[in-house]
């Protein structure tokens, strides 16, 4: 299993891809259920990293598919 500062580091890379390749979707990271706590202090480990991590690639992977649908 990876250890937490290689899922921060992927989560910093793929939200450095979406911010520079994806802008529309960049801005709606921050309106997005999926990457909000659910309450007013979360617990941050490495199981919460993990599933965050895995939200943020179905988002692009959703909305690259949204897209190519879109381009046909």
């Amino acid at each position: 299993m990876k250890n937490l500062h290689t899922i921060l580091n992927e989560i910093t890379q793929l939200t450095t891809n979406i911010e520079t390749n994806y802008p529309e979707l960049y801005r709606s990271l921050d309106e997005n259920p999926m990457t909000l706590p659910d309450n007013a202090h979360p617990h941050m480990d490495k199981i919460v990293m993990k599933e965050y991590l895995e939200s943020l690639k179905e988002l692009l992977e959703h909305y690259l598919e949204e897209e190519k649908t879109k381009n046909n």
